[in-house]
């Protein structure tokens, strides 16, 4: 990537900026594009503009805005996006924990639905206004692997996978990832979406697998394993997935779907394990820390495997991974350590309490 990406873009409005993955692509459209940056986030719970305020300079100072609004307010949405005259959407706002979404679906079906419609007919009404540079403007929405249902022990999910989901949370991803090519084959609102396998990285809230094991373990708790931990996932260093939205959002062809995975299949169980080893290496408080490891009830609902093939991805906008699961896990695991206030900031008033026994 370099500052000769996105020239066609000069506004960038993203939804959910505060977020894990928003955040990470807000840090790197500051440091390699020109461009205005807006972020429109309802500041939850998992919103934290710290990596965000990290990354801007004196160069920068001007080029963001942080815009406390809620997608379910249609009225103050539609004046926003109005506002700033965006050429370029890329709609990352989502409630995302599978747990609390078995807990608290209402939550999931506004933000997720609601909050999608909202955006698309704002998107719309701007659009089809007099707008500058319109033959460029698109919007590029962020969804997930989830919305596919589950894999048996083969194969992989790709652009022509039918949708199977099966938790509040997917099904609410899977509705909106309907509503935006809905939007675009209605109303030709030019639109591409991308559908990423499960992220991890630096700053990610301490209640997803990989942060809350880390976290745990260095603090000497228990860590709990749904289930027997053979659950697979496809592991997506947030990096990598900030590049690869970026070679979407600029040349991925609109009213197409680009599939991302980072080739990182392993069992919940075997990450928890592989944690343990590099904190043996690192951290010898509570060492061995596989000791902390124990199992479950399982949540309802469990998907057993996710995989992606981002084949399309890597011909297409050649896009690839630049380091190793291994490599991304052990940088991921020492950045915690290194960030413990970090993790002690954003927990506050928070609980890492079991969730999504639908009890």
């Amino acid at each position: 990537m370099n500052s000769k990406i996105f020239k066609k873009f000069n506004r960038v409005i993203v939804t959910g900026g505060s977020g894990f993955i928003g955040s990470n692509l807000i840090s790197k459209l500051l440091k390699i594009t020109d461009c205005e940056i807006y972020n429109l986030d309802k500041m939850g719970y998992a919103s934290d503009e710290t990596l965000i305020k990290n990354s801007i300079c004196m160069k920068h100072k001007n080029r963001y805005k942080l815009i406390n609004i809620n997608l379910v307010n249609e009225k103050d949405l539609k004046i926003a996006i109005n506002d700033i005259k965006p050429d370029l959407i890329m709609h990352l706002a989502a409630e995302s924990h599978v747990d609390r979404s078995i807990d608290e679906p209402k939550a999931f079906i506004e933000s997720n639905i609601i909050g999608t419609f909202n955006l698309l007919q704002s998107s719309l009404t701007y659009y089809t206004s007099k707008i500058n540079n319109k033959e460029n403007f698109r919007l590029h929405h962020i969804s997930t692997d989830e919305v596919f249902g589950s894999l048996g022990k083969d194969g992989s999910f790709n652009e022509g996978t039918p949708y199977a989901p099966r938790s509040p949370y997917s099904a609410s991803k899977a509705a909106s990832d309907h509503l935006v090519r809905a939007w675009n084959e209605t109303y030709k609102l030019p639109t591409v979406i991308s559908n990423c396998s499960n992220n991890f990285g630096p700053y990610q809230f301490p209640e997803k697998l990989i942060p809350l094991a880390i976290l745990k373990l260095i603090r000497g708790e228990k860590v709990p394993l749904y289930g027997d931990g053979e659950n697979i996932r496809d592991w997506l260093y947030v990096e990598d997935h900030v590049n690869a939205l970026l070679k979407v959002a600029e040349k991925g062809k609109i009213s197409e779907t680009y599939c991302i995975g980072g080739h990182g299949e392993m069992t919940n169980k075997n990450i928890v394990y592989e944690i343990c080893k590099i904190l043996d290496k690192i951290y010898e408080d509570n060492a061995p820390h596989s000791k902390l490891i124990y199992f479950v009830e399982d949540r309802p609902g469990h998907d057993r495997r996710y995989a992606i093939d981002p084949k399309k991805l890597k011909k297409e906008l050649e896009w690839k991974v630049e380091k190793t699961f291994s490599k991304n896990l052990e940088l991921t695991v020492k950045w915690y350590l290194e960030n413990i206030d970090w993790c002690e900031k954003v927990l506050k008033n928070q609980t890492l309490n079991r969730r999504g026994l639908n009890k």
